[in-house]
């Protein structure tokens, strides 16, 4: 099928969901969540044609060449039952996750992608994405994505250097630094459109060339925005407070929110 143009069969769906940050702030918690997306996977793959993880699956990621992450098994192994299944899937590397290489790809006939995309859904012109590093500010990130995390030489430092206890120790002392933050629903409050950056850069593409829909994630706030003069501009939120995603039925792209 491929993601980039999909004709849907009758009755059949895409589900899009963003930000699972998998392994935050705690296993327990993080477990607790990880029992939910599969709940929810299960769910939609009563009608979908496709699923579409739009990035921070994983609230940290690398792939070293001989070894993965410990945990998620529950995840992985719903994942490939439902690949098992003939259901398309599709992630997106987000800031939590970016440093996902072939393992998906290999294992599992997923493709994963690192930037924004341009789909023809139907007869609907989408654009998708993660959303970090768009738009005018965050200028500091900018900086620390295409200089460290984009950097060839500190991969290869990180891959082959570091010892993965190492490697994967350094990520959770990170994250563990933002624990208090996980659960506050205000973490990333919305203030207006003219403050959301990724809605100004959906704004510069618009200008650019024409698109029906554009589906982000990353600010972990739900959000659907009118771009002007006729397009909109969806977040998809989070699963750590909301539980938020959004289903295409081939003409109408509609937030909802996971209650089971």
């Amino acid at each position: 099928m491929g993601l980039h143009h999909i004709q849907l069969a009758e009755g059949k769906k895409i589900y899009l969901a963003s930000d699972f940050h998998l392994g935050a702030p705690d296993p327990i918690s993080s477990l607790e969540r990880e029992r939910k997306v599969i709940r929810w996977l299960e769910e939609a793959a009563q009608d979908a044609a496709m699923i579409v993880l739009v990035g921070d699956i994983f609230d940290f990621w690398f792939e070293y060449k001989t070894v993965v992450p410990k945990g998620f098994i529950r995840f992985q192994g719903k994942i490939a039952e439902l690949r098992d299944r003939n259901i398309e899937v599709v992630f997106f590397g987000g800031n939590h996750d970016m440093w996902m290489f072939g393992y998906f790809t290999d294992e599992l006939g997923i493709p994963c992608y690192k930037t924004p995309q341009t789909c023809v859904w139907n007869d609907k012109k989408i654009l998708i994405g993660h959303g970090d590093g768009l738009g005018p500010s965050d200028l500091g990130y900018k900086l620390v994505k295409w200089f460290l995390f984009n950097n060839r030489l500190a991969k290869w430092v990180y891959g082959r250097v570091l010892h993965p206890n190492i490697g994967v120790g350094l990520a959770h002392l990170w994250s563990s630094k933002r624990k208090a933050n996980m659960s506050n629903k205000q973490m990333y409050p919305f203030e207006s459109k003219e403050r959301e950056w990724i809605w100004n850069y959906c704004v510069r593409r618009e200008a650019e060339a024409h698109h029906d829909l554009y589906v982000f994630g990353h600010r972990h706030v739900t959000l659907d925005l009118e771009v002007p003069p006729n397009s909109r501009y969806i977040n998809l939120g989070e699963w750590i407070n909301t539980c938020s995603y959004a289903v295409f039925d081939g003409q109408v792209l509609e937030l909802k929110y996971f209650r089971n």
